[in-house]
């Protein structure tokens, strides 16, 4: 067993036309284990940028966030986010957080950003998607907002239905440049 297996999580992240929707389990476990049915794995940043984390809960990239905007006066870009993120991952490479981040956002002209990482920072960025956590396997598409959220919302249902370390529904944000929606999925509970 993998150590990126010993909490179990669902994330999973697409984009749209100038929007974007990032999804997550809501189950917290220790192995098989359910500690949480409740659990949020996804922070926003800002209106326009939000992470979600498998297997670590932190609020320290909120921090460097609340920095970097009292200092440029201003939020930041997705790709710069992305960056700070795997910098602070790769600082920690000889004991390294055990998280794999999905980063979603809108940076200029309401372009949609996403990507994710390993938990040493190397980024991969994805045009269309982007998956991680244990039921990534299973998670395998432009949309308006609505069709957006349907499918990320099958797609997540579908993965966790097939992996017994994450589940209990799930968590959609679907964010256009005007709003943000959030949702909360019923799955199964057991």
């Amino acid at each position: 067993m993998s150590i990126f297996e010993y909490n179990g999580s669902a994330l999973v992240a697409m984009v749209g036309k100038n929007c974007f929707a990032i999804a997550s389990d809501r189950r917290l476990g220790v192995q098989l284990q359910t500690i949480a049915t409740d659990f949020k794995r996804i922070s926003k940043i800002h209106d326009h940028l939000f992470i979600g984390l498998s297997g670590l809960a932190t609020d320290r990239l909120v921090f460097r966030h609340k920095l970097y905007q009292l200092r440029e006066e201003r939020g930041m870009k997705p790709e710069t986010f992305a960056s700070l993120v795997s910098a602070i991952l790769y600082e920690k490479r000889f004991g390294p957080y055990l998280c794999q981040p999905v980063i979603a956002g809108l940076g200029e002209d309401d372009k949609p950003f996403i990507c994710t990482m390993d938990s040493i920072g190397a980024k991969e960025l994805a045009k269309d998607f982007v998956v991680s956590g244990t039921a990534s396997e299973s998670n395998q598409i432009w949309y308006e907002a609505e069709e957006l959220f349907e499918t990320i919302s099958q797609a997540l249902l579908s993965s966790v239905d097939r992996d017994c370390l994450s589940g209990w529904g799930g968590h959609v944000y679907v964010v256009t440049p005007n709003e943000i929606k959030e949702r909360i999925l019923k799955g199964r509970m057991d």
